[in-house]
C-alpha cells in the first residue's frame, strides 16, 4: 500500500508540473502535439539546422510535434492550424515509430520497430537514394529503473541512429539524438566524435531541469 501511495503522489506532483509548465501551454496555444516541439526549435534557432527544400528523416517521431515543428520550418508561409503549415511543402519529411501517429499533412509516415530489417528497408524506400541533410533522433526506450539496463538500451538506440545517420547523410549533414547524462553517455560522445567533425551537447530550457535528457548534435562526416 506504501508504494502505490507514494505513486500516487509522484504522479500528481508530474500532472501538476504539466499542467503548469509554460512550454505545455504554449504548445496548447499554438497548436503543437507536445511541448518537445520547443527543444528541437531550441537545437535548430542555436544551430541553423533546418531550411526549406531540405531532406529529413525523424525518428521516433510520434506523436508528431517535430515532424509538424519541420513541417512549418518547411513551409514558413503558409501555417495553419494543428502546429503544422499548410498546402505546398518545400521538403521532404520522413518519420519513424513505433507508435501509431496522426498524420500530418505531406509528411511520410512509416509506423515500425527500427530494429526491424524490414522496417528499415521501408525507410531506406522512402528516402529513395537521396542524400539526407539531417537525421533527427527523439527515439527512448521503456526505461526499468535498472540504470545500467536503461543505459544499454539508450545507447543502442543512438548506435542504430547513428549507423543509419553514415549510410544516409550527405557529408555535411547532421545527425540530432536524444541522450541521457549517466552511465555510457561519455562512449556516446566519443561515438559522435569519431564519426562528425563537430559534435555539440545542447541541454534545451524546454527540457525540464529534473530531467538527465540532453541531445548530441553531430554535424558533417568525417571522411571514411
Amino acid at each position: 500500500m506504501k508504494v502505490k501511495t507514494k505513486s500516487k503522489k509522484v504522479n500528481k506532483a508530474w500532472l501538476n508540473d504539466h499542467v503548469n509548465d509554460p512550454y505545455v501551454k504554449l504548445a496548447q496555444k499554438e497548436g503543437f502535439r507536445a511541448r518537445a516541439a520547443y527543444k528541437l526549435k531550441e537545437i535548430d534557432e542555436a544551430l541553423g539546422l533546418f531550411r526549406p527544400g531540405q531532406v529529413v528523416v525523424d525518428l521516433g517521431s510520434a506523436p508528431g510535434a517535430w515532424s509538424q515543428y519541420l513541417r512549418r520550418r518547411f513551409a514558413p508561409k503558409t501555417a495553419g492550424v494543428g502546429g503544422a503549415a499548410v498546402g505546398e511543402l518545400d521538403g521532404t519529411i520522413i518519420s519513424l515509430d513505433l507508435l501509431p501517429m496522426e498524420p500530418i499533412e505531406g509528411v511520410h509516415f512509416i509506423q515500425g520497430d527500427f530494429h526491424d530489417d524490414a522496417v528499415l528497408a521501408e525507410l531506406d524506400e522512402a528516402v529513395g537514394g537521396r542524400p539526407v541533410d539531417v537525421v533527427v533522433s527523439d527515439m527512448a526506450p521503456n526505461l526499468s529503473g535498472i540504470a545500467s539496463s536503461d543505459a544499454a538500451r539508450v545507447s543502442l538506440l543512438i548506435e542504430l541512429a547513428v549507423e543509419f545517420a553514415l549510410s544516409h547523410l550527405k557529408p555535411s549533414g547532421a545527425l540530432v539524438v536524444k541522450a541521457f547524462h549517466g552511465s555510457g553517455y561519455s562512449q556516446l560522445v566519443e561515438l559522435f566524435k569519431r564519426h562528425f567533425r563537430v559534435v555539440k551537447p545542447i541541454k534545451p530550457k524546454a527540457s525540464r531541469d529534473k530531467s538527465a535528457e540532453t541531445f548530441l548534435v553531430g554535424i558533417g562526416l568525417k571522411s571514411r
